[in-house]
């Protein structure tokens, strides 16, 4: 499968610290790829490289199924932190300033400001814009030039819920209309869930886990947890009966996504094995309980 975006191995050292460390990321075209963890936790770093604004240290970057980094970050916008905007500009007067670096016509400017959702505020000026509409024209100035991509950091921190709403609902309607791959950065889980296609999960610089929005969903249905006192064993034994597919664990204790209606003879068939069952739970766990199993406190 081709990428268009891949990361092998990529590296990040500073003097006093390993900021991201030998990630491996994989974006596809048309995903809405919700890039989660806590902050500090590498998100921004690792986006600053992709985006050319910082080197590496080691490791790889494809674009596009191409080495030619420099012609194929043509085609990403980005908007990493807080846009910088014109204070003293309307909309379009910003967008028009920008364009001279970025390309545009007025066509193209007026129709991205009417995409999302200023192309009535007139002669108000920038300065006086809610944080949701600051946030949606750095979102505008971004999407000149046309991209295919569009890297965000962090694009609802602060918001309000009607921001909030505002910036996702922009975000869905780029993803559906022009076909826009997104690549966004968060740690506001609850929100990021109601739009990502699937999720990079991060922790301490390192990519913990990649998976669908609809595996993580069915992983959070339901689950049987059992802590035992040799998982190893418990795991071959639970193999060898063929109860065991998809599944997490720890040096203390197996989650099992499957079978989970099968307590009792779980039970019955580990204790007849000589394994010691101290815990037996079965439970919903949400979206947060999942990350943070993975990510901690």
């Amino acid at each position: 499968m081709e990428y268009i975006i891949e990361t092998k191995n990529l590296t990040k050292t500073f003097p006093n610290k390993l900021a991201v460390d030998h990630v491996n990321m994989h974006v596809k075209r048309g995903d809405i790829y919700g890039f989660i963890g806590k902050n500090g936790a590498g998100k921004t770093t690792t986006m600053k490289l992709i985006l050319g604004l910082i080197n590496p240290s080691e490791g790889e970057i494809t674009l596009f199924g191409s080495k030619d980094l420099n012609k194929q970050r043509g085609k990403l916008g980005s908007l990493i932190e807080a846009p910088g905007l014109y204070k003293n500009a309307t909309a379009y007067e910003n967008m028009k300033r920008f364009s001279i670096i970025y390309g545009g016509n007025d066509k193209e400017i007026k129709e991205i400001l009417n995409l999302v959702g200023l192309g009535n505020v007139g002669n108000r000026k920038a300065g006086n814009f809610s944080l949701g509409m600051r946030q949606r024209l750095g979102i505008a100035i971004s999407l000149l030039g046309n991209p295919e991509v569009l890297i965000l950091d962090e694009p609802i921190n602060g918001l309000d819920p009607a921001g909030i709403k505002e910036i996702r609902d922009t975000i869905v309607r780029l993803n559906k209309e022009r076909n826009v791959t997104f690549l966004i950065s968060s740690h506001l889980l609850d929100e990021l869930a109601k739009i990502t296609t699937i999720y990079g999960i991060v922790n301490d610089g390192k990519l913990v886990e990649e998976i669908a929005a609809d595996e993580l969903m069915e992983r959070c249905k339901q689950n049987l947890k059992i802590k035992v006192s040799d998982v190893n064993k418990a795991i071959s034994l639970l193999k060898a009966n063929k109860l065991l597919d998809r599944y997490d664990s720890d040096e203390h204790s197996i989650t099992m996504f499957d079978n989970f209606d099968k307590p009792a003879y779980i039970n019955e068939l580990l204790v007849q094995g000589g394994i010691k069952v101290e815990e037996l739970t079965a439970s919903n766990s949400g979206f947060e309980d999942y990350f943070i199993e993975r990510i901690g406190r």
